[in-house]
């Protein structure tokens, strides 16, 4: 029976690695993989899995209204699908992740989703949420803090480096935009 997981974390624990190294070992036994990731994350080009150690592999960029259930389909019937993984995932919507709980529970092909549990604000993204409530497993990733603390939250910087506290939910950065942070360091908006 095939399940659908959510490997949540902060910023730089490694989730991009991970689910490229999920990949590598179902095409390894000869497995096909379809990596999906939402078309809005552009830092690495469009229609990349990047991680930070250097790992890269290409992936379908879906849209905002795109059903992923649909598309995982129509794959699936062309070349049979061993495991669908999603990076990013805290920027998909609601109804993506019920379209994935239907690739699962429909298609019976296991799902891996990999994302942030909240933003710079301490707020849950809407992916986010949705894969806390409905996946089948949650699997934490661990990264640290600068005091050696587990990080569970982000803050989102400036060019000079200071804390920034409002603005839109989602803007599309990596290290030079975001830290992560303990909980005592978010509230303080400390960086080191």
């Amino acid at each position: 029976m095939a399940k659908l997981y959510f490997y949540y974390s902060s910023m730089n624990a490694g989730k991009s690695t991970t689910l490229l190294q999920s990949s590598y070992n179902y095409n390894e036994l000869g497995m096909n993989t379809l990596l999906l990731v939402p078309q809005i994350d552009d830092r690495f080009g469009v229609g990349k899995v990047t991680s930070r150690i250097g790992l890269s592999n290409d992936a379908y960029a879906f849209k905002h209204d795109e059903d992923l259930y649909e598309y995982t389909t129509k794959q699936h019937q062309a070349k049979k699908i061993s495991c669908v993984l999603v990076d990013e995932a805290q920027f998909i919507n609601k109804q993506h992740v019920s379209q994935l709980c239907d690739i699962t529970d429909r298609l019976n092909i296991p799902v891996l989703a990999y994302g942030l549990r909240s933003d710079f604000r301490g707020e849950p993204f809407e992916g986010s949420l949705y894969l806390l409530l409905w996946a089948d497993a949650l699997i934490e990733l661990k990264t640290i803090c600068h005091c050696g603390r587990k990080a569970t939250m982000i803050l989102r910087i400036d060019n000079e480096g200071k804390a920034v506290r409002e603005g839109a939910q989602v803007e599309i950065g990596g290290n030079d935009r975001y830290v992560p942070v303990c909980r005592k360091h978010h509230k303080e908006g400390k960086i080191k």
